[in-house]
Order: structure tokens, then sequence, then C-alpha cells
């Protein structure tokens, strides 16, 4: 197994660590004292996310300049991505961080045009990631982000960059969304 796809595993992997921190960790227990608003298991979460992110952006990064691109790697690494973002949102929804609604509509999303693209490849025609899509991401990484860490520094003036910023990514998600069902379709919609 080369390198890329070995960093792929180890984002899956991160997911449950993850999900176990923010699920079992005290939310009481703060990093600095009572007033600092960042419980340990916050900045905990956002560490392992932060490493996973970084995992993304390496494994893509070498398999591409080392010529190590694999089929495990063109279907793990789309999944591995999914797995850690979408898990990250729904429990931020859970947990009253994040709106209900913007997680619904991305994940939402995500299903549509994987089953757009899914069909689409079964008819030969591969399409990637377009710039919308590729923005979505970094803007659900991001907010994703300043959720973790409850809003900070921008909670001491009042400015809810998570909230801007993952409504940001939903608006960015239903216009990628609707860039990739008018491309793609004709290959659903042609047996109808």
């Amino acid at each position: 197994m080369n390198l890329p796809n070995k960093l792929t595993l180890m984002r899956i992997l991160l997911v449950p660590v993850v999900v176990a921190i923010l699920l079992c960790m005290d939310p009481k227990l703060m990093v600095f004292n009572e007033t600092s608003g960042l419980a340990l298991r916050d900045v905990l979460a956002f560490l392992v996310f932060a490493i996973a992110s970084i995992t993304d952006m390496l494994d893509g990064m070498i398999a591409r300049k080392y010529n190590m691109i694999t089929s495990f790697g063109k279907f793990a690494d789309p999944i591995a991505d999914k797995m850690l973002v979408n898990t990250l949102l729904v429990l931020l929804a859970v947990s009253g961080q994040a709106s209900v609604i913007a997680v619904l509509i991305m994940i939402w999303r995500d299903l549509i045009v994987d089953g757009l693209r899914m069909t689409a490849s079964s008819k030969g025609k591969v399409v990637s990631a377009g710039i919308f899509g590729k923005l979505k991401t970094v803007l659900q990484m991001f907010a994703i982000i300043f959720l973790l860490l409850r809003n900070w520094p921008f909670q001491g003036i009042g400015i809810p960059v998570d909230q801007i910023l993952l409504w940001a990514a939903c608006a960015c998600s239903i216009f990628s969304g609707a860039v990739y069902f008018m491309k793609l379709k004709n290959y659903v919609l042609e047996s109808m």
C-alpha cells in the first residue's frame, strides 16, 4: 500500500476517534479556565480534525506528484472526506452548534451528486469535482473549525463567523449541486 492510500486510511480511522472525543469527554472540562469558553473536548476534536484535513491535502498532493494514483485511492479518498466532514456536521447539529437544516441540505446534495456521478460513470462519463464543489469543501472545513472552537476568537466581538461559514458552505453546496445536475441531467433523465 502506497503512502497516499495509508494517509486516506488514517483519515478514515480518525473519524471514530473524533466521534469518541465529542461524545465521551466531559463538555464542562475547560481548556484554560471556566471563562475561556473552550471545552477540552472541542479543542481535541479540532486537533484531530486538523490532522485528518492535512492528510486529505497530503494524500492528493503526493499521489499526483509521484504518480501514485490508484483505483483504491480514487474510491476511498472521497469516502474518507465525506465520512469526516458529514460525521462532524451531524455531531455539531445534534449538539445545537450547527443548523440541522444546513447540515441536511449539504448531506442531501452529496447523495444526489454521488448518484448523478455514478449514473454518468456507468455510461462512460467521468466528471471531476468542479471549482464550486471544491469551494464547498473548503467552506465546510473552515465552518467545522470555527464551530468546534465555538467561534473563537470572534465570539468576543459578536461576529458569528462559524454560522456565516456554515451557511456559505450550504449555499455553495446548493449551487454546485445544481451545476452537477445541469451537466449530468441527460444521463439520468434519458429514459424518463
